[in-house]
């Protein structure tokens, strides 16, 4: 089901404004990525590229080109629903639909699909998903119940039970602990690993030692100054980053010289 990222030459606008320019990486299947770097050096702008989140601000744009296992997601014939429906996306904020029961919540990209379902696979997506999750155990017996009463990282779970139900390939993940306590940020942690058996993920943190933990390779990003667009300084094993980094820029974040 996972499978591999390209990205080439690419730049990304808002309006004229160029906010991330020239990068060019890949990333593998089944592996996980954490984008690492200071505030505003264009992070979060790039992983929502990944996914065609990002063209849904007027004005925003970009050239070059994303490839899925070769297939151009920018490419004119290429539906941006589709891909987001094959590229998953966990925000910063657990954002649960406050209205809908548990079960609801993880059958709300389902549904949202027009994907026609019956109750009993219903049920047992909802399971499926939730298991998937590491959640299951915790709310098997109030599915019913609104998923806002979840706790802060029960609800960041039932988030990513609802971007696995709809069977995507890659899940992106934009800082999804920085709202968490320690306790919930390892279980979402633990939770990460286990779900690389199954799925390409990218992960954008500010957590030096989060980065270390959870991911196979490391995409260092910086910028040179105010106005600047942030560029991809290196990319390599997360062993590499963080034991004997290329660039001297590199070394100067991860040992907190700056940012």
């Amino acid at each position: 089901m996972a499978q591999r990222i390209d990205v080439k030459d690419l730049n990304i606008y808002y309006g004229d404004f160029r906010a991330v320019a020239d990068v060019e990486m890949s990333v593998e299947p089944r592996s996980v990525t954490a984008f690492i770097g200071p505030s505003g050096c264009g992070k979060s702008t790039f992983l929502r590229t990944l996914n065609r989140m990002h063209e849904v601000i007027p004005g925003a744009r970009v050239e070059g080109r994303v490839e899925i296992d070769g297939v151009d997601l920018y490419a004119p014939d290429v539906d941006p629903v589709a891909v987001r429906r094959q590229i998953g996306m966990v925000f910063q904020r657990p954002n649960p639909f406050p209205t809908m029961s548990i079960a609801d919540n993880v059958l709300a990209g389902v549904r949202l699909n027009n994907r026609r379902i019956s109750k009993g696979d219903a049920q047992d997506l909802v399971e499926q998903s939730l298991r998937g999750a590491n959640l299951w155990n915790e709310v098997k017996d109030r599915l019913d119940r609104p998923g806002s009463g979840l706790s802060g990282g029960q609800q960041q779970r039932l988030c990513i039970a609802r971007a696995i139900a709809v069977k995507p390939q890659v899940l992106l993940m934009d800082e999804p602990c920085s709202a968490l306590d320690p306790i919930s940020t390892l279980a979402i942690e633990d939770l990460i690993s286990e779900l690389k058996a199954d799925y390409t993920i990218v992960i954008v943190t500010h957590n030096m030692q989060q980065a270390a933990r959870v991911s196979d390779r490391t995409a260092f990003f910086n910028l040179a100054g105010q106005g600047q667009p942030g560029k991809l300084v290196e990319v390599d094993d997360t062993s590499v980053i963080f034991s004997a980094p290329r660039e001297q820029a590199t070394e100067d974040y991860i040992s907190g010289r700056f940012g």
